[in-house]
């Protein structure tokens, strides 16, 4: 159990890569506090105790100020410390720089890229009294970039220019900041992503799949592997973990 006795908090952990985060840290020995800004996580901490774990739900915009450090605040009101920080909460909306509203564009912004600020803002304090560890998810989009993809595109590059500033900044504490870059994942975020395209799903889904070399879509439990790798590996700061089925070749 590689993370026995740690404490974890994971953004948006109610789906997909975060909900795959969250039941292998729990597996691994962690206790979870999961946020999601709608109750979806919330089944995600059931199951976590379904199989012995122990896990808080906490909902919150990470981009609003009080509600980021309010997740913060139950995870030490709960456990006491925290020793792994995962800044997986964004949002993908589509567009060129033409066509993607300033509304998009902002809350784009505002979650991907504020939202690390916020949350890591209030757990640094802490992480530096237990020598933890964030992971923050950026994309394979912010080495290599893909069509009606300019806000989060933008926001991933900041996310992965940040996590190396962060490492900089924090490595006389001890504090190790890394990032995930995931490629095309299978996830309840992409199929409603495939739908409000329309056309043919399997056309459009088909689409995504090329991007990848391998031929096929990444889990959110193999992403979720390269996330424990990097909270675990104690010689890894600074790194960009590409897990994207070679999408950046």
């Amino acid at each position: 159990m590689k993370l026995l006795g740690k404490v974890a908090i994971i953004t948006g952990a109610g789906a997909g890569i975060g909900e795959a985060t969250s039941l292998l840290f729990a597996k691994e020995g962690a206790k979870v506090c999961c946020n999601s800004l709608s109750k979806s996580a919330m089944k995600v901490v059931e199951k976590i105790k379904r199989t012995g774990g122990d896990a808080i739900f906490v909902q919150a915009d990470v981009s609003i100020e009080e509600q980021a450090k309010n997740i913060v605040d139950k995870t030490i009101e709960t456990y006491g410390k925290i020793d792994v920080l995962f800044n997986n909460a964004g949002v993908v909306l589509g567009g060129a720089i033409d066509t993607i509203s300033t509304v998009d564009w902002d809350r784009t912004m505002a979650v991907n890229v504020r939202g690390i600020y916020l949350i890591s803002k209030y757990a640094i304090p802490y992480l530096k009294k237990t020598q933890g560890v964030i992971v923050n998810n950026a994309s394979s989009v912010a080495f290599k970039g893909v069509p009606n993809r300019a806000a989060y595109t933008a926001s991933k590059g900041a996310v992965l220019s940040m996590t190396r500033a962060m490492a900089a900044d924090y490595i006389d504490n001890k504090i190790r900041v890394n990032a995930i870059c995931p490629g095309t994942t299978d996830s309840p975020s992409l199929e409603q992503r495939i739908r409000e395209r329309g056309g043919n799903y399997e056309e459009v889904r088909q689409q995504y799949i090329t991007r990848q070399r391998l031929g096929r879509l990444g889990t959110p439990e193999e992403i979720a592997e390269g996330v424990l790798f990097l909270a675990t590996n104690e010689f890894c700061t600074g790194v960009s973990l590409l897990v994207d089925g070679g999408m950046t070749m």
